[in-house]
């Protein structure tokens, strides 16, 4: 094999491999890492009124703004959504996000933290796990998913940059969402507006007007 020849091989395998460390490294920023962060604050929310009107993908938006919401967080997971849906379009992404002794133990205990279909999951693997985070009650109350509505294109921007493990503060509004389009179709999420409910309905529709890393 010529000079040349070697030359070109090796160059070609260093091509090869730099891509793919440069794949792994990408894959690996933007999955973030788990992270533990202590005394952070319960959530203020105080009670407010008002409405935006948006126009999504042909539908007429109205946004009832309940509360004003302001959240010191740890964020646990992060999910982004793909497609061409109203809720997509309204919201690209889903954070999990915890606070107080659960975003303190967050290292200590493997919540298996996890997000799907606009819902988000946790399971601890022992009793003592569990009992370290304060119970399943004290997880429910000190962690949820957030539906994010960013409030313009540069809080899109800020928001598509959270990854998991990030400390923020975000600001807004919870609201309910109601859509309508000419040909009748109907789009409703409405928020929860406390920490302690469960299931369907119980994720915050978070329209945000401020992204702070901490």
């Amino acid at each position: 094999m010529t000079d040349m020849k070697k030359f070109k091989k090796t160059l070609t395998y260093a091509i090869i491999l730099g891509i793919i460390g440069g794949g792994i490294v990408y894959i690996l920023y933007w999955n973030g890492s788990r992270n533990a962060v202590t005394d952070i604050r319960e959530p203020v929310q105080t009670e407010t009124s008002g409405k935006i009107y948006l126009n999504v993908n042909d539908f007429d938006i109205t946004v009832d703004r309940l509360y004003e919401y302001d959240i010191e967080a740890l964020v646990v997971s992060t999910h982004d959504y793909k497609g061409n849906s109203v809720g997509t379009a309204l919201s690209p992404k889903d954070l999990a996000l915890a606070w107080g002794t659960v975003a303190e133990h967050n290292k200590d205990v493997d919540f298996h933290w996890k997000q799907s279909n606009r819902w988000y999951y946790w399971r601890v693997d022992t009793p003592q796990e569990l009992g370290v985070a304060g119970g399943e009650l004290r997880i429910i109350r000190q962690s949820s998913n957030n539906h994010i509505i960013p409030a313009n294109e540069e809080i899109r921007q800020k928001v598509s940059y959270i990854r998991r493990g990030d400390h923020v503060r975000l600001q807004g509004y919870l609201v309910n969402v109601n859509g309508r389009k000419a040909d009748g179709s109907t789009f409703r999420w409405y928020s929860s507006t406390t920490r302690t409910d469960t299931g369907d309905g119980s994720c915050e529709v978070f329209y945000v007007t401020s992204v702070e890393w901490i």
